[in-house]
C-alpha cells in the first residue's frame, strides 16, 4: 500500500467517524468538512477528478452546516 492510498484511507475513515459523531458536537461537523477536503485532495491526486469535485462540494456544504450550527448554538 503506497502513501497516497493510505492518505485516502485516512480521509474516508475520518469522514465516516466524524459523520457518525456529528450529533455530539458542532466540532465533528467541522472535522467532517476538513475530512471531505482531504478526500477531495486525494481524489484529485489520484486522478479521479469527479470524486475530488464532489468531495470539495461536500466540504463546502459541511462547512456551511458547521457555521449554521455554531450560530444556532450561540443564540
Amino acid at each position: 500500500m503506497d502513501a497516497l492510498t493510505l492518505f485516502g484511507l485516512f480521509a474516508v475513515t475520518m469522514m465516516l467517524v466524524c459523520y457518525a459523531a456529528e450529533d455530539r458536537s458542532a466540532w465533528f461537523i467541522l472535522a467532517f468538512a476538513i475530512a471531505c477536503a482531504l478526500g477531495s485532495a486525494y481524489g484529485f491526486l489520484q486522478g479521479a477528478w469527479p470524486f475530488g469535485l464532489v468531495e470539495a462540494i461536500w466540504a463546502i456544504v459541511a462547512a456551511r452546516r458547521w457555521l449554521m450550527r455554531r450560530t444556532a448554538d450561540s443564540v
